[in-house]
């Protein structure tokens, strides 16, 4: 994979893992690195919107970070330490997800989220900037580069997928996922808070080393309001970016 800061430089010049009902939390170790740089204020970005927030930190071209289902921005945070001294990251929160409320029943989710990402950009006057997602992320930054392509400069995808329930073999398409997508999205809802945690400390086990971080993955995850999650999952698993892939002229790792 890319190095982040090369990627996130080189952007100057020019999906969900889940098998079944269980849920699926983002791991940080993987960007769990020492961070380097001089401390940067965190901003608040002053745009008003009921489906995402942004912090902002750093200087220098333009990095969004989107995290995944259930999850905090922090998952982003190591990340963004070594990136700010020389970019200006731009850590999204997701409504619904690790306490950001949530005011939109059981959804629609994601292209909602590419929408106001694309709106983002513009009032922000973002000069075609870097876009990391990871998970449910990694798929969001790719329909925004799908409906967007003026807007994004790069796309990362880690650890995701263009249509997640492609994993159930290649005979599926959206339209026969709805079933599955419909019993995962029950099944987040119908569990009771004391099985949902332990299946969430379960799936944290697989996903992080270090203990403090598997405690905040399940800590986020009972922070997200259920609803958001089912509705997340549900279009997660039918949504196929694989039609747009080969009109893409963003460059996409």
């Amino acid at each position: 994979m890319l190095h982040l800061r090369h990627f996130v430089a080189r952007s100057t010049l020019r999906a969900v893992c889940l098998a079944s009902a269980s849920l699926l939390v983002v791991g940080a170790a993987a960007f769990a690195v020492r961070a380097e740089a001089a401390p940067v204020a965190a901003v608040q970005s002053a745009f008003a919107s009921d489906r995402l927030s942004v912090e902002v930190v750093g200087s220098g071209p333009d990095v969004i970070l989107i995290p995944g289902l259930a999850s905090s921005r922090e998952v982003w945070r190591a990340a963004a330490e070594r990136l700010k001294a020389t970019h200006r990251v731009h850590l999204v929160q997701l409504a619904g997800f690790a306490g950001e409320p949530w005011t939109h029943g059981d959804g629609p989710f994601v292209e909602p989220v590419v929408g106001e990402l694309a709106r983002y950009i513009g009032e922000a006057g973002l000069e075609r900037p870097a876009v990391i997602g990871h998970s449910m992320g990694g798929l969001t930054a790719l329909l925004l580069a799908q409906a967007e392509p003026g807007l994004v400069g790069r796309v990362m995808s880690v650890d995701s997928l263009p249509f997640f329930s492609a994993m159930f073999g290649p005979q599926v398409t959206a339209e026969n996922a709805q079933p599955f997508a419909a019993q995962a999205a029950a099944g987040i809802l119908s569990a009771d808070e004391a099985s949902f945690r332990a299946q969430q400390a379960q799936t944290a086990v697989g996903m992080a080393r270090d203990p403090a971080t598997r405690e905040a993955m399940v800590e986020w995850s009972m922070d997200t309001d259920r609803q958001a999650m089912a509705a997340a999952i549900r279009d997660v698993m039918t949504t196929d970016a694989r039609p747009g892939l080969a009109a893409m002229t963003t460059p996409v790792w």
